[in-house]
């Protein structure tokens, strides 16, 4: 699957464009662009973050940008990309996985650091397994409002530009509605990245991504004497450590502690089926699909802590 096509002659949305993921190399990655929805309309818009990557918020306004963020036209500048990882769900190797229906359309230099840019349900990827690249739009207005709820109580996440929707049928549990949420975070990289490349033996893979996320976002691992790769365990465990913390402090449950939903950043990534304790009960769990409980409320510490260590 190759649908990359030449970004140069895109939408401009006045934003300088980098990709810094792609330059490890297509051992981490396919190029490949979104698959267009029909009828794309706004769902909704999120100024704060727009203001953040430094985006023109009349041109947010625009038809170019209902197209832009729904992944119906090129983007000039970016590179657009899904990333391969694997990991263990529910407590099992799944073996190779992958953004399956995520495409990076590249990073931007802003104010607060650099900020990459992710249209999430854009499509098939080499990476969708069973799955058909797509978002609904009920998940989609959970996850951009939860996000935000989320980053409102100081706890580190993801953030949320937009929601666009369209009237294509997407088959669940139900037949639902199609949409595209645009995911705003430093980085996308998770736990996932680090098992695929360990447990393939592609060892010269795993150091180089170790190196890259070391240089990039923890650089005093290198600062310290001793190991910088030990270090950087130390670094994540702690940053995970803390976001899980806060989660407990208000009684947010994540629902799919997954390796592969484990940022290496430590931020709240991929809202599923996320839900906030109404009143407490630690063994409550959100996730229908958990049957024997491995994310309940009180377990999240442990499963965070074995996750790191998978």
């Amino acid at each position: 699957m190759n649908r990359s096509v030449d970004m140069a002659a895109g939408l401009d949305l006045g934003l300088a464009w980098h990709n810094r993921f792609a330059s490890l190399g297509e051992a981490f990655y396919t190029l490949l662009s979104p698959t267009p929805l029909p009828e794309p309309h706004w769902v909704s818009k999120n100024p704060v973050v727009a203001d953040l990557l430094g985006l023109d918020r009349a041109w947010l306004d625009s038809p170019d940008a209902v197209d832009a963020f729904t992944g119906n036209a090129p983007v000039a500048g970016t590179q657009p990309l899904a990333s391969v990882y694997s990991g263990h769900q529910f407590g099992h190797w799944a073996g190779q996985l992958g953004d399956g229906r995520a495409i990076l359309l590249g990073e931007v230099d802003t104010a607060s650091g650099p900020q990459e840019v992710q249209l999430k349900g854009s499509g098939l990827t080499p990476y969708s397994r069973m799955g058909d690249g797509r978002a609904v739009l009920r998940s989609s207005i959970r996850e951009f409002l939860c996000s935000e709820a989320v980053h409102a109580l100081g706890i580190p996440t993801s953030r949320a530009l937009c929601v666009t929707g369209s009237p294509a049928p997407v088959y669940r549990e139900t037949v639902e509605t199609a949409a595209v949420v645009t995911r705003v975070a430093p980085s996308f990289i998770r736990f996932g990245h680090f098992e695929h490349f360990s447990h393939s033996g592609q060892h010269e893979q795993l150091r180089q991504l170790a190196d890259f996320v070391i240089d990039r976002f923890y650089p005093t691992c290198r600062e310290t004497p001793g190991n910088p790769y030990a270090a950087l365990l130390e670094a994540v465990s702690a940053r995970t450590a803390s976001m899980v913390a806060q989660w407990q402090a208000v009684g947010f449950c994540h629902g799919v502690m997954n390796t592969d939903n484990m940022s290496i950043l430590g931020l709240t990534i991929d809202y599923g089926p996320f839900q906030f304790l109404d009143a407490f009960n630690p063994a409550h769990i959100c996730n229908h699909s958990d049957t024997g409980g491995r994310y309940a409320y009180l377990r999240q510490p442990n499963i965070a802590y074995w996750n790191l260590f998978a």
